[in-house]
């Protein structure tokens, strides 16, 4: 089954942040592209659009066997990357539910690209499926989509390939907005080698806590993309629960830099779904930490579920200083 790009379901707070509705399970498309581009093909992906006019962000859309349409990612470079002859670290950087891979381009005060002005550092963006969760589903009814897949094995080997990036551990950061803050916190334990830093703005940090409640609202909110199929399956694959619960995976945090934010007094009703239960989880994973002695950094602030403006470049300076030098 073919699919076009996911509907852009992202719609800017007036308060000066993301709303989504549908967040936990929901740089701009750039110049004309075309079929030709600097980058190649390689790692399971054929490259069938391109926009490499910009001088900072970067376009691909792609063909693989691991998704039945064709995914697409943005690519931020920093401003000195055409004549610097540098390698960057890399941030990437995981959407909601219900958005795609130009969210960030659509946040206030000037989004991803102004946040990153003069950053030393290259930022990737992907499709990960409307409700995708950053996963390889149990069951889907519309052919492939194995999210997991498509990042971890062909996504990042395709972005050390075709930029100059540190292809290391210190090398990458993950993070991500509710959804995307789910799979930055599985991804950076389930794949312990490959990030340094791990951040999860308004992202849940436990499958199981009040009740399995995240565990249903995945599996609800997935059948949508998967046709009636299911991200953990009916009933659940317990096991890859586990494997994707980041409160029992607390010992691969030890050695990495952690971030995380949570709103404490969400308003509307789709905040209130949304928030209470990220605050639950995140304060649960928090203490679980604490307990290990693992160290990180969490702020609770007022409000919904969305991104802060201010706490994002905070923790956009964390990120810098934590991974390997440009």
């Amino acid at each position: 089954m073919s699919e076009q790009r996911p509907s852009r379901r992202g719609v800017l707070k007036a308060a000066g942040g993301l709303s989504a509705a549908m967040a936990l399970g929901g740089g701009t498309v750039l110049g004309a592209a075309s079929s030709a581009s600097a980058a190649g093909d390689g790692h399971g992906l054929r490259i069938v659009e391109a926009g490499e006019s910009d001088p900072r962000m970067w376009y691909y859309r792609f063909e693989t066997a691991a998704i039945g349409w064709k995914p697409a990612v943005n690519v931020l470079l920093p401003d000195d990357y055409h004549h610097s002859g540098r390698r960057y670290p890399v941030l990437y950087l995981l959407h909601g539910g219900g958005g795609d891979f130009i969210e960030f381009d659509r946040l206030p005060e000037g989004g991803i690209r102004a946040w990153t002005a003069g950053k030393p550092m290259i930022v990737v963006m992907p499709d990960g499926g409307r409700t995708g969760w950053y996963s390889n589903p149990v069951t889907s009814f519309v052919g492939p989509r194995n999210w997991e897949h498509f990042h971890i094995q062909q996504l990042i080997p395709w972005i050390d390939d075709n930029f100059r990036t540190y292809n290391e551990y210190d090398g990458r950061a993950v993070s991500g907005f509710s959804m995307g803050g789910f799979g930055a916190l599985k991804y950076a334990a389930k794949y312990w080698g490959h990030f340094a830093s791990v951040s999860a703005h308004s992202g849940p940090a436990s499958l199981r806590g009040r009740g399995d409640i995240i565990v249903h609202w995945a599996n609800a909110t997935s059948a949508l993309d998967l046709g009636g199929g299911t991200v953990y399956g009916v009933p659940w694959d317990q096991n890859r629960v586990s494997a994707d619960n980041p409160c029992q995976r607390v010992e691969s945090y030890r050695n990495k830099r952690v971030f995380m934010v949570a709103g404490t007094s969400p308003e509307r009703i789709w905040d209130r779904l949304n928030e209470v239960n990220v605050l639950d989880t995140q304060r649960e994973f928090r203490g679980l930490l604490d307990r290990a002695g693992i160290p990180h950094e969490s702020h609770e602030r007022d409000g919904g579920h969305w991104v802060r403006p201010d706490l994002f470049r905070h923790d956009l300076d964390g990120i810098i200083g934590r991974l390997r030098k440009a």
